[in-house]
């Protein structure tokens, strides 16, 4: 149920689309499924069939490794750490200074993407715009037309952002990307799929999601830059690697001077 108290609204969705495409479509035809970004748990959630399914990485034109850099601030607290949130704002104020401006900066919630951009602007010398200063077109042509432009801004951003050349040199994800617990649909999937849930849908959304956003800042093959994911967990957590593999093959540091020292040599 959802909607104005006024004005309610029920949606319904199938809790398992598997059988319904397994029965309807791949039973039918022959299909071609494509995307940069394909999470592990694909084949299984939209019913593939396992003798009849064969699937192909054709790789990538981009030299990730060279033209980019991926860093893991282990130096932060733990997300779910009241000293979190001022952490997160001073390395991003180290970040953006370094690139001179040309951040795009995505959060996995509105409340995080205000406060930081309020506490930000006051400390750096560039332009910081939000998600919420323009539409998302106006923003993205905004941004694109100034090097030393910063945008902050939320999921919606994730994806359908091309920026290639200096302007965009550094993008900064907040938090690992899990779904909200509290999702109605995903509550009542992870219900049906009991322990196996985490795995089965909360980790590859997860991992998808940074790999969307990862994508946001090499477009060309003459791009460079960083992805900075400021949550420890990326270089603590089991299941870290079930999210690394998803994401383009980039070097991986945590060292902040190392990220700084690179950032400013593409300023130079």
């Amino acid at each position: 149920m959802s909607g104005s108290p006024e004005l309610p609204r029920l949606e319904i969705a199938p809790l398992d689309v598997g059988p319904l495409l397994r029965d309807g479509v791949w039973g039918a035809r022959t299909a071609i499924l494509t995307s940069a970004t394909i999470p592990s748990s694909l084949p299984a959630r939209v019913g593939l069939p396992t003798d009849g399914t064969d699937t192909a990485d054709v790789g990538s034109p981009f030299d990730f490794s060279h033209q980019a850099l991926l860093y893991c601030a282990m130096q932060l607290p733990d997300p779910r750490s009241e000293r979190y949130r001022d952490a997160v704002h001073d390395e991003l104020v180290a970040l953006i200074d370094a690139a001179g401006g040309r951040t795009l900066a995505l959060f996995t919630s509105w409340k995080a993407m205000d406060l930081a951009a309020a506490a930000v602007r006051e400390r750096v010398d560039v332009p910081i715009l939000t998600q919420r200063d323009l539409p998302k077109p106006a923003l993205v042509a905004r941004f694109a037309a100034s090097e030393a432009t910063c945008v902050f801004a939320t999921a919606g951003f994730f994806q359908g952002v091309d920026v290639p050349g200096r302007t965009l040199s550094l993008v900064v994800i907040d938090r690992l990307p899990f779904p909200r617990p509290d999702d109605p649909l995903l509550s009542a999937r992870r219900e049906l799929l009991g322990p196996g849930a985490f795995a089965q849908i909360d980790l590859p959304r997860a991992a998808m999601l940074l790999a969307q956003a990862s994508g946001r800042l090499i477009r060309t093959a003459t791009d460079r830059g960083v992805v900075a994911v400021l949550d420890r967990r990326l270089g603590t957590a089991r299941y870290r690697w079930d999210i690394v593999r998803a994401l383009p093959p980039m070097r991986r540091t945590r060292d902040r001077r190392e990220v700084e020292a690179f950032l400013r040599e593409l300023t130079a």
